[in-house]
């Protein structure tokens, strides 16, 4: 069976946990399928971990996916999966809960980095997100602890308002023209077939995302900084919290 780019599901539907897919290639304890619910990681989001159930009832652990030069998504088994899968339909199955808390940490971190360049004038230089605290680093100049909090009054704030969250797609082209969709310089957003996706929190603000999102601000909890690093002279990491994850 000929491998083709994955079907990537979570693009339209965040909240898609569980999906019917068919294995097209097997090598090693990596399996590819036609289409997945698992987010493969980048920008900074790590990839999903889930289950795949077999036609023969069999359940295997998927400890994490990665996307190839190819945009085929493999997912790793933690044990080797059964010889004559190939073809078979299964059934893919995220960690619900794991995924729920990366896409709450998602977007709160789309608030503060909005935020952060508004009204402070911080370009992001790094982020890593975890189930249970995210970090975040700046390009900002006169940090102080007064600073800090006003971040964080702000960004409840916003949070408090309950916008919606939703993303599409628009042209590279287009993307190209939209400075405003831009919050990094160190890292180009993905394009695929042309095309840049786009994540907008309605209302608020719009950003170029590769990443999962809940579907409303109200979702996401309560935001604190727990702790701040100095990494340069104007680089400083943020250690972010929410209280519901």
């Amino acid at each position: 069976m000929e491998t083709h780019a994955t079907r990537r599901i979570y693009l339209n539907d965040d909240h898609c946990f569980e999906a019917e897919a068919t294995v097209v290639e097997v090598r090693e304890n990596s399996i590819a399928f036609d289409q997945t619910c698992f987010y493969p990681g980048g920008g900074g989001q790590p990839s999903d971990e889930g289950m795949l159930a077999l036609e023969s009832g069999e359940i295997l652990e998927i400890t994490s996916a990665h996307s190839d030069p190819d945009d085929i998504i493999w997912h790793l088994s933690k044990s080797q999966p059964p010889s004559g899968i190939v073809g078979q339909a299964v059934k893919l199955m995220l960690n619900r809960e794991r995924r729920l808390a990366l896409m709450s940490y998602h977007t709160v971190l789309h608030v503060l980095n909005t935020v952060a360049l508004r009204n402070y004038g911080a370009w992001i230089t790094g982020v890593q997100i975890a189930p249970d605290y995210s970090r975040i680093d700046f390009k900002i100049e006169g940090f102080s602890a007064a600073l800090c909090s006003e971040l964080e009054q702000k960004v409840n704030a916003v949070l408090n308002e309950n916008h919606a969250v939703t993303s599409y797609f628009i042209p590279e082209e287009e993307f190209l023209k939209r400075d405003d969709l831009l919050r990094t310089l160190e890292v180009k957003p993905p394009v695929s077939h042309g095309r840049v996706r786009v994540v907008e929190i309605h209302g608020f603000d719009a950003q170029a995302c590769g990443g999962t999102h809940v579907k409303n601000t109200a979702e996401v909890g309560k935001f604190s900084v727990f702790r701040t690093e100095n990494k340069g002279k104007i680089n400083k990491r943020l250690y972010v919290r929410l209280s519901s994850c």
